[in-house]
């Protein structure tokens, strides 16, 4: 203890108030206020980041308009992706030390990334791939974790069975299609039209129009759909799965009297960013087995404009978008990780 105390005093002078995005009122993006506030303090089992780059999902979009299945007092502050540098080591078992440079998200509420510093549990990150620069690393775990988890630990696929990945050209289903390409898994996907090349470039071996294209059609005796659209996505997708299968959504909760008429599993689950699921997924990207995508790169004070692009208010490029919270990585690239 003496000595975490004795290197998060020597280490440099931390501003006492720090400029963040706020809400403190649900609503749309307008209700974001970018305000300075108190720099928080790590507790037990946790460190102080500085933020150097946060990631942008659906999911803050989520809570910023009162609609998370997470109950959010407010005020509160937006984010959970983020990649920077470790600054103070709260007291506990904590596998980090100041200097080091590591990605990962906040906390189980998904709260107070964007923000020049940030307090995450310990066991909520891991070392940043070293293939990656912060604004890429921040763009991964949300998405990369949730993929990793969906087919393995809630679908749990194997090498020659085949998975339907529903959505295949965002965020999560891209690592999605790789992941199971990568395992032996035989993908097929729905895309829009304009996607559909993408999709196979990532590994997809069919890949279906959804605007054009009936799933149910096409497919039968799949061993598990991946949902990543719900709605009437996910009622469909029923009647394509064989006797035993299993229906993955991150969306929504699936209906389980169709689950019990057709003699299938249907889940819907949160993920869960650990250490471990990061530094696998660390493993793979600096492998070069798993390719990450950046498709906006916006400054921090740009969050609302971040969120206005989630709502389709402003037009963006596919991929994630990324808040550079660290002026020294606005130029890092936004290309794909070789």
């Amino acid at each position: 203890m003496a000595d975490r105390l004795t290197r998060n005093a020597a280490h440099r002078t931390l501003p006492s108030e720090i400029k963040a995005w706020r809400v403190h009122a649900f609503g749309a993006p307008e209700a974001m206020i970018f305000e300075s506030i108190a720099r928080p303090k790590p507790g037990p089992n946790e460190v102080l980041v500085r933020v150097h780059a946060a990631g942008v999902g659906p999911w803050d979009a989520w809570i910023r308009s009162g609609k998370s299945a997470l109950p959010q007092p407010l005020p509160l502050t937006l984010g959970s992706d983020l990649a920077g540098e470790v600054q103070e080591v709260g007291a506990g078992s904590v596998n980090l030390d100041i200097g080091d440079q590591v990605f990962g998200v906040t906390n189980t509420q998904f709260l107070g990334a964007y923000a020049e510093y940030a307090v995450a549990s310990a066991s909520m990150l891991a070392q940043r791939p070293h293939s990656l620069s912060p604004v890429q690393a921040a763009s991964v775990p949300v998405v990369a974790v949730t993929a990793w988890q969906a087919l393995f630990e809630y679908a749990r696929l194997a090498a020659g069975q085949t998975v339907l990945i529903h959505g295949a050209a965002g965020s999560v289903g891209g690592y999605a299609v790789q992941l199971a390409h990568r395992a032996g898994i035989h993908v097929i996907a729905t895309a829009a039209g304009a996607d559909m090349e993408y999709v196979r470039k990532l590994g997809a071996a069919q890949v279906l129009d959804y605007r054009s294209q009936r799933f149910e059609q096409e497919v039968k005796e799949i061993d598990a759909v991946l949902d990543l659209v719900g709605g009437d996505t996910q009622a469909r997708s029923f009647a394509v799965l064989r006797e035993g299968g299993r229906l993955i959504s991150t969306v929504s909760q699936p209906d389980q009297q169709l689950a019990t008429d057709r003699r299938v599993t249907a889940e819907f689950f949160l993920v869960a960013v650990t250490t471990e699921r990061l530094n696998l997924i660390a493993e793979l990207v600096d492998r070069g087995e798993l390719k990450v995508e950046v498709g906006t790169v916006l400054p921090l004070a740009d969050a609302r404009k971040a969120h206005m692009m989630l709502e389709g208010r402003i037009q963006r490029p596919k991929g994630k978008i990324v808040l550079c919270v660290d002026s020294s990585e606005e130029g890092s690239s936004s290309k794909p990780a070789p």
